[in-house]
């Protein structure tokens, strides 16, 4: 990799060195570097691109990254992935894509990731998405998440997109089964004319299952958003979702909540608001010494963590 290609690989995992554990490294539409484990396998599909990711049963404190960089102008690719976890594991996947664009072409990462969680089993899955570059091409990522709780099975995902993806639809759908668990931390800004929708669609159809989903966005300059949570009730389940934006300048933020209760033991709760930083935060931060530039970026940094 060069110099560009490792410094995107840190902006999106964290990662200064090839990692322990599994991993397969995705560079400009290909394999960079790839490693399996003996609980952990990883294979390349033969019919598309992307890969098939198997974790044997009763795997626990082990890990998966999955990274993806972008640096040359103009490619757009879709790839698919594929998480079969076996029962009671207990295991951390890292994802995240990152864009730098230079040229005058459109470069685009589309990439649908599937998950099949075993019974009892445990997953905390972590997806940040960057980009950067000086040139009139866009940056454009649309990921697709398909989540399939067995009974017993949670999932943790927390996602983050804050900065240089000019357009990008974030899908996710999700189904339940009896005592599962999904939890979804969502982190989204957008600066001059960036465009983000977030969809959210879980179907709770299990008993005592349980799915609480949180997205927290900033909209500065011209930019736009759209946030949707659809959470059907089909169970005796208990579903939240939560939007909470922080509007600046001249941007436009839209939040569309839906819940579908097809069960009277169903109990479902949605909250949403959207309004502008608070003068007394301002005020208070300034007191203590920042200017009032400092002082909202403070603000913007707390409320998306």
């Amino acid at each position: 990799m060069d110099e560009i290609q490792k410094k995107m690989l840190y902006q999106v995992a964290e990662l200064d060195s090839l990692p322990v554990g599994a991993y397969n490294i995705r560079a400009n539409g290909k394999a960079a570097a790839r490693n399996s484990t003996a609980n952990i396998e990883i294979i390349p599909k033969n019919d598309k691109s992307g890969i098939d990711i198997k974790i044997k049963d009763n795997t626990k404190n082990e890990s998966v990254h999955i990274p993806v960089i972008i640096s040359e102008t103009g490619l757009k690719e879709l790839v698919y992935n594929d998480f079969f976890i076996g029962e009671n594991c207990d295991v951390i996947i890292i994802a995240g894509c990152g864009i730098h664009n230079c040229g005058s072409a459109d470069s685009a990462h589309d990439g649908i990731h599937t998950f099949f969680v075993g019974k009892n089993s445990k997953v905390r899955y972590f997806e940040k998405h960057y980009g950067e570059g000086e040139g009139r091409g866009k940056r454009l990522m649309n990921p697709t998440t398909v989540v399939h709780l067995d009974e017993g099975a949670q999932m943790k995902m927390e996602t983050s997109q804050i900065s240089g993806i000019d357009d990008t639809l974030r899908s996710t759908k999700a189904d339940l089964a009896a005592n599962s668990k999904l939890e979804i931390n969502e982190s989204v800004m957008t600066t001059g004319v960036q465009n983000a929708v977030s969809e959210f669609n879980a179907e709770l159809n299990g008993e005592n299952c349980s799915c609480n989903i949180v997205s927290r966005t900033v909209a500065r300059d011209n930019s736009t958003q759209h946030f949707t949570s659809r959470l059907n009730g089909n169970s005796s389940c208990s579903g939240h979702s939560e939007c909470d934006s922080i509007i600046m300048d001249h941007a436009s933020v839209l939040a569309t909540p839906e819940l579908l209760a097809n069960s009277t033991e169903a109990s479902l709760i949605h909250e949403a608001a959207i309004g502008k930083i608070a003068g007394e935060q301002l005020i208070k931060l300034m007191t203590l010494g920042l200017t009032e530039q400092q002082a909202e970026e403070q603000i913007i940094s707390g409320f998306l963590k």
